[in-house]
């Protein structure tokens, strides 16, 4: 899977990490690091089918969009068979792509998957003794029968922790704060 990557009128097409990485150091506004490296590498590597968007400033964002194309070009030219089959009704709605990523969460593949939840943790601060949300992320391993039941598994096992207060909240299997990945067959 490669990477098309659009900074106002400044466009890339990259195959791996270094290349758009290159990209980003390229630009004046981008400050790329480490932690940017590893956020588009986990995008690249998550089932995410959204465009990821890197803040850059207060409004400016870098886009990134994950497509089979090899060429700027190709990538284009399949945006634009795209549009024209929306246009004339080809494309599924919003509604349909939604039950697709449902289909995709609930298609049965039992084994062992690797999930991970980006929840908001609700948190003492012992100075102040108020509560805070805080960014958590959990992962674990997790033998299920499909994502959604990896999902579902690890949820489970957040509220059932003593240590987690139980007005923690917890994201979507739908969204971007849930990833996983699948290992291999029981």
């Amino acid at each position: 899977m490669n990477l098309f990557i659009r900074y106002f009128d400044h466009e890339a097409l990259a195959t791996n990490i270094d290349e758009a990485m290159e990209f980003l150091n390229s630009l004046d506004e981008v400050k790329a690091d480490n932690s940017i490296a590893n956020r588009i590498q986990s995008f690249m590597e998550s089932s995410n089918l959204y465009p990821f968007r890197l803040k850059v400033s207060y409004s400016n964002y870098v886009l990134f969009l994950k497509t089979d194309a090899s060429s700027i070009e190709e990538f284009k030219e399949m945006e634009a068979l795209r549009k024209q089959q929306k246009a004339e009704g080809m494309v599924p709605s919003m509604a349909d792509r939604k039950k697709t990523i449902l289909d995709i969460l609930n298609e049965e593949n039992p084994g062992w998957y690797e999930g991970s939840i980006l929840f908001k943790r609700v948190v003492l601060i012992p100075e102040t003794n108020k509560f805070q949300y805080k960014d958590t992320r959990f992962t674990a391993r997790v033998k299920a029968q499909s994502p959604m039941d990896c999902y579902n598994r690890i949820l489970d096992h957040l509220q059932k922790r003593q240590e987690i207060d139980q007005r923690s909240q917890y994201p979507s299997a739908k969204s971007n704060n849930f990833e996983y990945k699948f290992l291999c067959e029981a």
